[in-house]
């Protein structure tokens, strides 16, 4: 009999995922204490169980040394920078993933957020708070050019809704999308080019070696003082201190995080900035998401494969 662990708190206190997942798995630990696992917790959590659906937890080497009996780990939600990939194939651990569970709900943020920058609305909406009535003349996000960075299920979902909109979008990945970008008039360009001509810049890459910190104080100067920038993808891919520096100085005129390289974000003046929209890391949280994600995940228990050089490609 397969024997289940639950980490993920969201996945845990869903009734609908809960009852989905045991009407196939009989041996089932949830996450009912709502803990944030880490470390020994973590350790100790999924000691005895074969399989387990993670969310944010990290899995590294001392995990998967300290339970072989671990063999497949079937992820919730579509980051994978909270694994250790090359430990995983070194211990045989396979890994359950499906990409794109979440498009919609990052996508619909993204475009939230955009207007919302461009409307003024976190600082009308402080000031309002604050006893002053006020009018704020703002921008339309239509007909705007929007650089997208990264141009995966997010970037691709992001850049057929921007369509709507009447928008510019210009992309840049790793990947030549050729048959995307002629279907949808989207112009491939490089990152530097990206930088100087969008007037919103949101980046959908995934975190690792040869990301982090892609967009450095060098690449963000570049960018138009007029423009917004947007994270709802991992933080570490855009140095923060500069982008506050930026903030500050009027060389940006705003920016929309919903993630930090430390998280809860330990800036306080970068998130009290009033041209900067703050979210707790809620990309892939609606409903519609959650379902997706989580119903994924119980796929990914017997849909499983080892990890390798060119994953999730």
């Amino acid at each position: 009999m397969k024997r289940i662990a639950v980490t993920s708190r969201s996945f845990s206190r869903h009734p609908v995922l809960r009852a989905e997942l045991q009407a196939i798995h009989a041996d089932v630990t949830f996450n009912d204490a709502g803990a944030s696992l880490a470390g020994p917790s973590l350790i100790d959590f999924l000691r005895g169980h074969d399989r387990a659906i993670t969310a944010l937890e990290r899995l590294d080497d001392a995990v998967f040394t300290a339970l072989p009996e671990l063999r497949v780990i079937s992820k919730y939600g579509v980051g994978l920078d909270m694994l250790d990939l090359e430990a995983m194939v070194l211990h045989q651990v396979q890994l359950g993933w499906t990409g794109g569970v979440n498009k919609r709900s990052v996508s619909e943020l993204v475009i939230s957020n955009a207007i919302a920058l461009f409307r003024h609305v976190p600082k009308a909406n402080r000031e309002v708070l604050d006893g002053t009535w006020r009018q704020h003349m703002g921008n339309h996000l239509s007909e705007k050019t929007v650089g997208i960075i990264g141009c995966g299920h997010v970037g691709k979902d992001l850049a057929a809704l921007l369509g709507a909109f009447g928008c510019k979008v210009l992309a840049n990945d790793i990947v030549d999308y050729a048959d995307f970008y002629a279907a949808n008039g989207i112009e491939a360009v490089t990152l530097e080019d990206l930088l100087k001509r969008s007037d919103v810049v949101t980046i959908h890459t995934p975190l690792d070696a040869s990301t982090e910190n892609i967009l450095n104080a060098e690449r963000l100067a570049l960018m138009q003082s007029h423009a917004l920038f947007i994270n709802a993808a991992r933080g570490g891919l855009a140095d923060e201190a500069a982008l506050k520096s930026m903030l500050k100085d009027g060389r940006l005129a705003g920016a929309a995080f919903d993630v930090f390289a430390s998280e809860p974000p330990e800036d306080l003046e970068l998130i009290g900035l009033p041209n900067v929209l703050t979210t707790p890391h809620i990309g892939g949280s609606a409903e519609e998401a959650i379902l997706n994600m989580g119903r994924a995940a119980i796929r990914g228990l017997e849909d499983h494969r080892l990890p390798d050089k060119n994953w999730p490609g």
